[in-house]
């Protein structure tokens, strides 16, 4: 029997219709249209409801031997807001304009999602006589990875020996990502009327001093030599409740990104030892960096795959941006782990978003590449 064929980019229109912005999620349907089409062509599949509508999705071909770990395949279909601008196409229509794929998601991930679904499928009857495979499909990846968290609670995984996440790389190869430690710090005053100020205590003057503190802190880490060097940011500030008060209460939230290694624990501690005890430190996000050596075996493999699917190598890179990986990776033992994927990183969370259509069909080779390379060395 010859592989089925499933199209890539109609399915990624499909995904792309459906409206999965974060909050609130609502990945259900998407999920279970995925569902559907996999379970249509045989794979065995599980939905995990995490929260009201909203759901994962694994599906698996099992392996000819029981010996032998599936590779694994993963991609989120939950989307960022549309945001305040106005678009110029629909952003739930898929429109196709000059060979670009307009609409949330269409880079930032759904693109992936239909490229993994389309190559697994392809590939389905090799799969059962070879490896297997896996396929973990997330909600709520977008607000710190609630979904892939979820899914390793609750043991769902099982195991692999190669994991390739799907996030926009413009098929580019990445070894890796840096990590997310998200924060929130907290200064409390007294409060007191504008007009005798000396009689309250103003936390705004205690949050902006932590912000000065934060602007001068460095990070005692070696640059990475692919990653570069660990970053923090303060993105946002908030305090008081009227201009004729002095206020009691303000806060800034805290974004920095990690190299592998770094232990987010110390980085919270020396964060909290800089902005002193007025200032009360608390985590939002914590999500490990990813980094797999490029020499590994399977690395080259897949370098090898992405070169026969588009005929140029693969420089090592790595990403800014977390991924579910921060997650599955360590979840599975820190197995050797791609990201690799139709997108554009330039588009992600951009009004007028956009996926390559091209792009499309070229992820899916080189996934279908990626299969056999690694099925036929076990």
């Amino acid at each position: 029997m010859g592989a089925m064929q499933i199209d890539p980019v109609a399915l990624t229109q499909q995904l792309v219709r459906l409206d999965t912005r974060n909050p609130p999620g609502h990945e259900l349907d998407c999920i279970v249209l995925v569902a559907d089409l996999l379970a249509g062509h045989g794979f065995d599949t599980a939905i995990q409801e995490f929260g009201p509508k909203r759901a994962n999705l694994v599906a698996r071909i099992k392996p000819r031997s029981g010996s032998v770990k599936p590779i694994m395949f993963t991609g989120h279909v939950d989307t960022v807001p549309f945001g305040h601008a106005d678009w110029s196409y629909d952003p739930l229509g898929a429109e196709i304009v000059e060979g670009r794929l307009y609409g949330r998601g269409s880079s930032d991930m759904k693109a992936g999602v239909a490229a993994i679904v389309a190559a697994a499928i392809a590939e389905i009857e090799f799969l059962r006589e070879t490896s297997g495979v896996t396929i973990v499909i997330t909600g709520g990846e977008e607000t710190g990875c609630e979904g892939a968290s979820a899914l390793v609670a609750d043991r769902m995984l099982g195991e692999t020996g190669l994991l390739v996440v799907a996030e926009p790389t413009a098929n580019e190869m990445l070894a890796g990502h840096k990590g997310a430690l998200w924060m929130k710090a907290c200064c409390h005053g007294r409060a007191a009327h504008g007009a005798m100020p000396h009689l309250g205590d103003n936390a705004i003057y205690r949050i902006a001093d932590a912000a000065l503190k934060l602007k001068a802190f460095e990070f005692n880490e070696t640059r990475h030599p692919v990653m570069g060097q660990a970053t923090l940011n303060v993105g946002t500030v908030g305090g008081g409740a009227n201009i004729n008060s002095v206020p009691d209460y303000a806060e800034l939230t805290i974004d920095v990104r990690t190299l592998p290694g770094m232990r987010h624990d110390k980085v919270l501690d020396q964060l909290a030892f800089t902005l002193g005890v007025d200032c009360e430190l608390a985590p939002l996000v914590d999500l490990a960096a990813v980094w797999t050596d490029p020499v590994r075996p399977e690395m080259r493999r897949f370098q090898h795959s992405h070169f026969a699917a588009t005929g140029f190598a693969a420089d090592i890179k790595t990403a800014n941006y977390f991924t579910d990986a921060s997650i599955l990776t360590p979840a599975l033992g820190n197995i050797d782990t791609v990201i690799c994927g139709p997108g554009e990183p330039s588009m992600a969370h951009k009004t007028d978003e956009y996926c390559e259509v091209a792009r499309i069909a070229e992820a899916c080779q080189i996934y279908r590449m990626a299969i056999k390379s690694y099925s036929e060395q076990l």
